[in-house]
């Protein structure tokens, strides 16, 4: 574990799933919590278990869809912390399971809006306070594997979590002159409550499973690590990547 004492770090959809993994391995590392996310009873729980490993924790109520949310998160954020030192971009939407031909434009815009033009609103806003302190900071994108193998029956959003990793590349050479690093993370199939459908579903789940090397599903306490990592100041070289923790799905 790197070591994260006096930094903030803001985790959208932090407050359960792979994001709450990724702040837990942050605060175990020292590093103070920022959680933007909708539900507020899942946050105040959030941000209790967070306390409990000794650092400073906050939530905000933000829909990350809505520019005006995230605006005023970063301004509350500000004040309450005083700085930032990166953002994860990790809230996200499942599509809506409409077939292609089928798909309307404002399901297509619904899965967008959350999933990529909220990862580009977060990220604007973020680079805007690390550009201003001066001393660089680490910009995440919680992609999918989905953006690799191609996600038919789902295209809003493989197709989303795609045009994420195509964004981060573009970032990281804009921002590597203020010392920001800007990396992808691609999950695989992981127990989480937005994939809570897929893995009750025995047929989707036998397969996916036996398609996935440990013959398993991820759990959300395996991204403790990465979630530390990829917020560890002392990576400077490290930036533009796609860091794919998936069991090995990929590989085929």
């Amino acid at each position: 574990m790197p070591d994260l004492s006096g930094k903030v770090f803001i985790i959208t959809g932090g407050n359960g799933g792979i994001g709450l993994g990724m702040a837990e391995g942050i605060a175990a590392a020292g590093g103070s919590i920022a959680i933007w996310a909708r539900n507020e009873t899942k946050n105040r729980n959030a941000v209790e278990t967070l306390q409990k490993l000794g650092v400073p924790a906050e939530a905000y109520v933000c829909d990350v869809s809505s520019e005006s949310a995230i605006l005023e998160s970063m301004e509350e954020t500000i004040s309450d912390f005083g700085r930032i030192d990166g953002l994860f971009a990790n809230a996200g939407r499942p599509g809506t399971g409409t077939p292609f031909v089928d798909l309307s434009l404002e399901e297509w815009q619904k899965v967008m809006a959350v999933n990529l033009d909220g990862v580009f609103l977060c990220m604007r806003e973020a680079a805007k306070q690390l550009i201003s302190q001066g001393s660089g900071g680490s910009l995440v994108a919680v992609s999918s594997t989905s953006a690799v193998h191609g996600a038919a029956g789902n295209e809003a959003y493989g197709t989303a979590k795609t045009a994420v990793t195509g964004l981060v590349r573009a970032l990281a050479v804009a921002l590597a002159r203020h010392k920001i690093r800007v990396n992808a993370l691609l999950p695989g199939w992981t127990v989480t409550e937005l994939a809570e459908p897929a893995f009750e579903n025995d047929r989707f789940r036998e397969v996916t499973t036996r398609r996935t090397p440990v013959r398993r599903w991820g759990d959300p306490s395996e991204f403790r690590e990465v979630g530390a990592f990829l917020a560890d100041p002392s990576q400077t070289f490290h930036t533009g990547q796609q860091v794919c923790l998936d069991g090995g799905y990929t590989i085929f």
